[in-house]
Parts: C-alpha cells; structure tokens; sequence
C-alpha cells in the first residue's frame, strides 16, 4: 500500500490486518471506511486495488462521499490575484487549510468565481462588476469553466449565443447528482437605455445551450445563489441601477417569478442561504448598521428580520463578500475578515495567512467532492 495512502487510514493490529481481506469483500463496509477519507487520499487510494479503484470511482460512493462531506462544510475564497489565481480553503475558526493553485490561468486577467456548490466551482472570463448595472457593452467574449478543486478537473463550456452585451448568469444543480444547469441572460442588441433581455440554458447532461427566449426580468450580473432548486439573484431597482429592487428566481422546470425586498436595500445587499432559509443581508448608513432578513414563504415574499448588528471597521471599508453557514457567516471588508455569529450576535476577526490578496476578493461555502465536471 501507498505510504501517503496508509497516513490516511486508521493503522490496524496484526489481527484486524488479517481480517482486512475479508472486510475488503464486503463493499458497503468498505465504502463507509473510505468515504470519510478526503479526496485527494481517495485518489490515491484507486492505485491500491481495482476493488478499491472500481468502488471509488463507482456514482454509489460519490453520492455516499459526498454526503458526508456536507457535515464538514467550510469556506472558499478567491482573492483575484491577477499573476497567480489561487483558491483559498479556510475553516470555521479561519484557519486555512489548504491552497490551491489554478494551473493554465496565468494570463487570465478577468476570471471570476461566481458560485460554489456540491464541490464543483464556477468560473467565467468575463469582467463583471458586482452590483453594477452593466452600462455599456464589453468586447469579450464570455467564457464558463466548471472545476473541482479538489480533483483538479476544469470543463470549459461550449460558447453560447453571439451577444452585444452579456446581463447575467447563475448556475443550478440537480436533478441528480453530477448533474447542473447554466442560465445565460443576454441581449443581442445594444440600445442604450432599452435592453431586451433573452435567456439561454446550458445542460450538463446534453452539452449544449438551448434558448428560450425573451424573459422579462433579468440578474444584476453573476451573484447568485442556488437553494432548494432554485436560482435566486437580485434585480435592479428601475430608480437606481446600482440597487436592489426585488429578486428573481427560477426553478428546474424554467419558471421565472419575482419576489420583493422586505424593505430598501443599498448597493451592499447580499443573498446568502442561512439556518437553511434564503436570507438577506442589507448594509445601511455609509456600511455602518446591517440587517439580516429571512424569507420565510417566497409565493408570499413575507421575511423575518434575524438580527440586526454594527458593523466593525465598516466606517472606512466596503463590503467585498459575504457567504453564510449554518447560524454564522463569512464577511469580508476591505481591509478585515469576520465571522459572524447571528444568534449571539457577535464579531471574531480572523487572522488570514500573510500575503493574502485584497484585490476583489469572493468568499463562498465548499463541500468537498468526487463529483465530476462532465
């Protein structure tokens, strides 16, 4: 056996190795053994045996890797460093774990991560602007990767439908488990203050785009988050393009529907999923008070305000990021790195490694997985 493979399993007396070869011969026990083992030991596990190979490389233990994965669910964040394009894994004391280095982006100079789901990641070249209406039309073209990090694996999708001016995209996942859906909202015209906006979907399943369309609404770019089998972005506000005004969502069967702000909301409004709700966070005075909403039934738009809380440091810094985990969430400022904790209503800075980048930096929750990108 692997020496790096054997650091990863339990060591065995003389007498539980003799019986390992008959433990072997029952797959269900060995598969609950080995999908508690993270996934770069799971790689190199395939090399002991082609039981091992067969079984690891089988959907029945991705689904079981990946459910177990889920109780272990950190943070993920990019510091969109333009020379070295690094993924950051960091736990709920802010202790990172692991970096990893995205090979082949070196000259990449607009690559965006816009969601993190199940383990996979998706990226676009593409030069969004957060919360910005989208004023003018940009020359590149748009590009989508879907990646694993932690098997390394990058698909680059097929490109869609010529555009003048690209408004937004959001990525679904589901109905099984390797697979996901990419929704594309463009116009094929750019009429300055008129936009008709089209939709197109991309499916992992075909590999192909398919258009449906002009859709009514359409995304304040490419922030959004995927929730009980739906997409969820923000929609402007028709008096300032730089605001939310409602959110739209669309489910696995294509229907679109809005669903209206508890109250007004500033630039520095963020969707994250929290206590297993769709929730609001909403930065007020020049970043200095937050709110933190819960929809509690979307045909209704009816939310209830979690808590309300001061910032720290909000006086002279922007907030960059926000993703939320069980009762707490990441929060990423300018300058400063927070956890916060919604019950207790209460603040930890953390302390990440030297050098880490500020340049646009996105945070997001990550489940480690098998999953494959096609």
């Amino acid at each position: 056996m692997d020496k790096s493979v054997a650091k990863c399993i339990p060591k065995l007396s003389r007498r539980q190795n003799d019986s390992w070869s008959d433990v072997e011969t029952v797959e269900d026990v060995l598969a609950n053994i080995l999908s508690r083992l993270p996934v770069k030991c799971l790689i190199r596990s395939k090399a002991v045996s082609r039981l091992w190979h067969k079984l690891i490389s089988s959907p029945y233990f991705t689904k079981l890797h990946l459910m177990r994965s889920r109780e272990n669910v950190i943070y993920i964040l990019y510091p969109y460093m333009d020379d070295i394009k690094e993924l950051h894994l960091v736990d709920g004391d802010g202790v990172t774990t692991e970096v990893i280095t995205l090979p082949g982006f070196e000259n990449v100079s607009s690559l965006s991560m816009i969601c993190s789901y199940n383990g996979l990641i998706c990226f676009t070249i593409y030069p969004w602007f957060p919360h910005l209406y989208m004023s003018q039309p940009v020359e590149e073209d748009l590009e989508i990767l879907i990646c694993n990090p932690a098997t390394r694996e990058i698909r680059l999708l097929p490109r869609g439908s010529p555009a003048e001016q690209e408004l937004g995209i959001g990525v679904a996942f589901g109905p099984g488990t390797s697979d996901y859906r990419v929704f594309r909202f463009f116009s094929s015209i750019f009429e300055k203050p008129v936009v008709s906006p089209q939709c197109e979907i991309f499916s992992s399943r075909t590999g192909t785009w398919r258009g449906i369309g002009f859709v009514q609404q359409y995304p304040m770019g490419a922030n959004h988050v995927f929730f009980n089998g739906q997409v969820y972005w923000f929609i402007a506000s028709e008096e300032d393009h730089s605001t939310p005004g409602s959110i739209l969502s669309v489910d696995m069967e294509d229907n679109f529907k809005t669903i209206e702000l508890p109250e007004e909301v500033t630039a520095h409004s963020f969707l994250i999923i929290l206590e297993g709700f769709l929730s609001l966070v909403a930065v007020y005075d020049d970043d200095l008070i937050m709110d933190v909403w819960m929809l509690k039934d979307a045909n209704e738009s009816y939310w209830e305000k979690k808590c309300s809380a001061y910032i720290e440091h909000a006086v002279e810094e922007c907030i960059d990021s926000v993703a939320g985990r069980n009762n707490e969430f990441f929060f990423i400022t300018t300058e400063h790195y927070f956890i916060f904790n919604t019950d207790r209503t209460t603040w930890e800075q953390l302390y990440l490694q030297e050098g880490f980048g500020q340049d646009s930096p996105v945070v997001f929750t990550y489940t480690e997985s098998l999953l494959p990108c096609s």
